[in-house]
C-alpha cells in the first residue's frame, strides 16, 4: 500500500481505487504530486517533474501543491502551520530528518531550520477503504515556548480542472445539515466554527469536484475533520486555476501553545476520492466510519424510547413507570430518562450540576425504576449533560471557578446555565468519577450526553496560556471522560447530542454509537436534515424521532404512518406522550415498529442509494440494499399531491443482476433488469403527507429465471 521510488524521490500510497503521490523536493519541501485514479510508481515519477512558474516579484511562492503549506519565505496563500517564537520570529523552514512506513502508516519528519521545532506528517491507508487517514504532529525540543497560530492536520491539493464546485452544510439549531451545492469562487472560503463545538452552523466535512458530478456520476474529492470542537477549513482557488483546502482545530484568534518539551498531535483530516457522483462520495465515508470509525458498528441500534416531550421536567417514578410499560407494548427496546430526574431541577433554571436522583420524585432512588424496565425487558438509559452548570446549583455555589470565565468580565448566561471548563483536569476528573458511579451503581445501560449551549467568556485564570489552550484541552479532556467511562462499563452505549445536531463528527463518533441529528423532529423538515446528515454520515449513527403533532416546534400535523416512515430511515425512536395516544395509534405504532425491526439491518448496515432529493412536490425515494444484493428497501415520502403531476417510475440500484425479487407486502415478483432499468412504480397513496415502504427480498437461485 506504501511505496518508494529512491531515483525520483515519489512516495505512493495505494487504496483499492485510488492513488495519493508526494515528495520531498530539493529544498526540503514536501510536495504534493496527485489525488485521484490509481497510478504505479514510474507513472506518478512522471509528475514529479518540476515545472517551475515564471517568476515576478508579485507572485510568490505558489502555496498550492505543498503539503502542509507553512507560513514563511515568500507564500502568500492560507498557511496550514503558522508559528511563532519566543523571540518573535515566525515561519517554518524545511529540513527533511526521516521517513518510515509501517503497518500501513507512512510518517514524514522535518524539523526547522534554525528553531529546535519538530514536525511529522502522518498519512494511514488501508486494504478495504479509499479513506486517508492524515495528521500532524509538532514537538517543541526547545527550551522556550512556541505558540502554533494555525496548526492544521492537513492540506489538499486537487488537480487542475476547467472549474470546481464546492458541497458542505450549513444551518442553525434546529434546522441543521441543510446541503450546500455553490460554485468555489477565486480566493479564500473559511467554513469554521467558533463556539466551541461542532455546532449546527456548518459541519467540518467538504465535498469538491468540476461541478458536473450528479448523484450517480462524476469524480469527487471530499474530506472529513475528526474534531468536536471549534474548527476551520479553507478552501483557496488560485487565479491560476488551482484548487486546494486545509482544515484543523480552532479558530482565527486563537493559538496552540507549546510548552517546552510538549507536542500537539492534530485530529485525523481524512480525505477520499471516488468515482460515482455524491453517491458514492456518501457510501465511501459511511463504509469507513462502520469499519474504523464507530466503536460497535456490526450492533443494530435498538428502538428507543425518550419521555422529554411526554413529560419536560415533570417527572417521576410513577409517571415514567407508566410511560415504560406502553412504550414496552409498542415494542420499544431502549427506555430514556430525558431531564428532570435529578437534584432541584425543576426548569432549566437550577439543579445542573448537581447529579443524584431527586428525593422527592424518586424517593427509592432510581434502582427500582432501572429494575421494572428491564423485567419489561428493555435496556435503561438516562439523560445527563456533565459540562455544565446552573448557578442555582450545589456544585456552582461550591465551585464558581470551574466555569468558563474572565475576571472582571460578565459570565453570559445562555439556557441559565455555564459552562463547566473540562480543560481543567480537576473538573474533567470530577465528571468521570459521578458518571461512572451513576453507570455502575444503577445499572444504566445508555447514557444521553447532551450539551445544550455553545462558549462564551472562554477563558481560564490562573494560566498565562489558558484563553488558548482550554480550546482543544477541553476537548481531549472530553474524549478521556468518555473513552475512560466505556472502559469502565463495556456495556454502555452513548447517544452524543448538542442541542440537537450540534455535535456531530468522526472524532464524537468514534466514541459513541448514535447522534441526535437534531432537536427538530417534524417529519418534513427532517427529510432535509438527514439528507444533509446522510452526505457523509451513516444511517445506523443518526437518531430519528416519532413526536407528537401539532408538532412542538412548528405546528404542522402530519400522519402517523409518515412520521415513522422518515424515521425509519435512521436508528428509529419514539418521543410521543404515549399516555395521549389513541388505542388505533397504539396498534399502528406497533405494527410500524415491528415493520422497521425487520428492516433496520439495511437501514443501519446497507448500501444507501439517494433516489430522489426532499422535494416540496415530487416523491423523496431513498434505497437501502443489503451488502450481498439479497434484501432491499425503499422509504418513499411525498408532502404534498399536485393533480396531473406524472408518477415517473423509480429506478433501482445495486441489485443482483438477472435476480428476481419479491415485495414482502403484496408478494408481487420483479425481476432486477426490470427495476433497475425501467423502474418500480411507487404506488404511493393519494393526497398529502403519503409514504411507503417496500421490502424486497431475491429469490431463491431455483426460482431467477428471464
Amino acid at each position: 500500500m506504501i511505496s518508494f521510488a529512491p531515483d525520483t524521490g515519489v512516495w505512493l500510497l495505494t487504496t483499492p481505487r485510488t492513488s495519493y503521490a508526494l515528495k520531498v523536493d530539493e529544498a526540503g519541501t514536501p510536495c504534493h504530486l496527485a489525488w485521484g485514479p490509481r497510478l504505479t510508481l514510474e507513472e506518478a515519477g512522471e509528475l514529479a517533474v518540476a515545472r517551475v512558474p515564471a517568476a515576478n516579484s508579485f507572485e510568490g511562492t505558489p502555496g498550492v501543491g505543498e503539503e502542509l503549506p507553512v507560513d514563511g519565505g515568500t507564500r502568500y496563500g492560507p498557511p496550514s502551520l503558522q508559528v511563532r517564537f519566543a523571540d518573535g520570529s515566525r515561519a517554518f523552514e524545511w529540513v527533511p530528518t526521516g521517513a518510515r512506513s509501517e503497518g500501513g502508516e507512512l510518517v514524514l519528519s522535518f524539523c526547522d531550520r534554525h528553531y529546535p521545532l519538530h514536525v511529522a506528517l502522518h498519512y494511514r491507508v488501508r486494504d478495504d477503504t479509499d479513506v486517508i487517514e492524515r495528521r500532524t504532529v509538532v514537538r517543541n525540543d526547545g527550551e522556550e515556548p512556541v505558540s502554533l497560530l494555525r496548526a492544521d492536520s492537513a492540506a489538499w491539493t486537487l488537480p487542475a480542472l476547467a472549474d470546481y464546485r464546492l458541497s458542505h452544510v450549513t444551518g442553525q439549531w434546529s434546522a441543521e445539515s441543510q446541503l450546500r451545492r455553490d460554485h468555489l469562487p477565486y480566493g479564500e472560503t473559511v467554513l469554521t466554527s467558533r463556539r466551541g463545538i461542532t455546532s449546527h452552523h456548518a459541519n467540518p466535512w467538504v465535498m469538491l469536484d468540476a461541478g458536473d458530478a450528479t448523484e450517480e456520476h462524476g469524480r469527487v474529492w471530499s474530506a472529513a475533520l475528526a474534531w468536536s470542537g471549534s474548527w476551520r477549513i479553507t478552501a483557496q482557488r488560485t487565479p491560476d486555476g488551482r484548487a486546494a483546502f486545509t482544515g484543523g482545530v480552532a479558530h482565527d484568534g486563537t493559538s496552540v501553545p507549546l510548552a517546552p518539551g510538549e507536542e500537539f498531535t492534530a485530529p485525523v483530516f481524512a480525505g477520499v476520492c471516488t468515482d460515482g457522483g455524491f453517491g458514492a462520495a456518501s457510501r465511501a465515508w459511511h463504509a469507513y466510519a462502520l469499519a474504523h470509525v464507530v466503536p460497535h458498528p456490526d450492533e443494530v441500534a435498538p428502538v428507543l424510547y425518550n419521555s422529554w416531550e411526554a413529560t419536560g421536567f415533570d417527572v417521576s417514578a410513577s409517571g415514567q413507570l407508566a410511560l415504560a410499560e406502553r412504550a414496552a407494548a409498542l415494542g420499544v427496546e431502549l427506555y430514556v430518562v430525558d431531564d428532570g430526574w435529578f437534584g432541584a431541577r425543576r426548569s432549566d433554571r437550577a439543579g445542573l450540576g448537581d447529579w443524584t436522583p431527586s428525593p422527592d420524585r424518586f424517593p427509592d432512588g432510581l434502582t427500582p425504576l432501572v429494575r421494572a424496565v428491564h423485567r419489561l425487558g428493555m435496556r435503561f438509559g438516562l439523560w445527563v449533560e456533565p459540562e455544565m452548570v446552573n448557578p442555582d446549583s450545589d456544585l456552582y455555589r461550591r465551585h464558581p471557578d470551574w466555569v468558563l470565565h474572565f475576571p472582571g468580565r460578565p459570565r453570559s448566561e445562555l439556557r441559565n446555565q455555564l459552562v463547566l471548563n473540562f480543560a481543567r483536569r480537576d473538573v474533567a476528573d470530577w465528571a468521570y468519577d459521578w458518571l461512572t458511579r451513576l453507570v455502575g451503581d444503577h445499572g444504566v445501560d445508555f447514557l444521553k450526553w447532551d450539551m445544550n449551549r455553545i462558549f462564551s467568556e472562554a477563558g481560564w485564570p490562573g494560566r498565562e496560556d489558558g484563553a488558548d489552550r482550554l480550546w482543544h484541552e477541553y476537548v481531549r479532556n472530553l474524549y478521556d471522560v468518555l473513552d475512560r467511562l466505556r472502559a469502565d462499563h463495556p456495556g454502555l452505549r452513548v447517544e452524543s447530542c448538542s442541542g440537537g445536531g450540534g455535535r456531530v463528527d468522526l472524532g464524537i463518533l468514534s466514541r459513541t454509537d448514535q447522534a441526535w441529528a437534531s432537536d427538530n423532529t417534524d417529519a418534513a423538515d427532517r427529510m432535509w436534515i438527514q439528507h444533509g446528515y446522510g452526505q457523509v454520515y451513516p444511517a445506523r449513527t443518526m437518531g430519528a424521532w416519532v413526536t407528537d403533532v401539532p408538532n412542538q416546534l412548528t405546528g404542522r400535523t402530519v400522519p402517523l404512518r409518515f412520521r415513522f416512515h422518515v424515521a425509519m430511515a435512521g436508528a428509529l425512536g419514539i418521543g410521543g406522550d404515549l399516555t395521549r395516544w389513541t388505542e388505533e395509534e397504539l396498534r399502528e405504532g406497533a405494527d410500524l415498529v415491528a415493520e422497521y425491526k425487520r428492516v433496520r439491518h439495511l437501514v443501519q448496515h446497507g448500501r444507501l442509494d439517494r433516489l430522489s432529493p426532499p422535494s416540496q412536490d415530487l416523491p423523496s425515494v431513498v434505497q437501502y440494499t443489503a451488502v450481498d444484493g439479497a434484501q432491499a428497501l425503499l422509504l418513499a415520502w411525498r408532502r404534498t399531491a399536485r393533480h396531473g403531476s406524472p408518477e415517473l417510475p423509480v429506478r433501482l440500484r445495486g441489485l443482483t443482476p438477472a435476480a428476481r425479487y419479491r415485495d414482502t407486502r403484496t408478494g408481487t415478483v420483479h425481476h432486477a433488469t426490470v427495476l433497475s432499468e425501467y423502474g418500480l412504480s411507487l404506488e404511493l397513496p393519494p393526497g398529502d403527507w403519503s409514504s411507503t415502504a417496500v421490502h424486497l427480498v431475491r429469490e431463491p437461485e431455483e426460482g431467477r429465471g428471464r
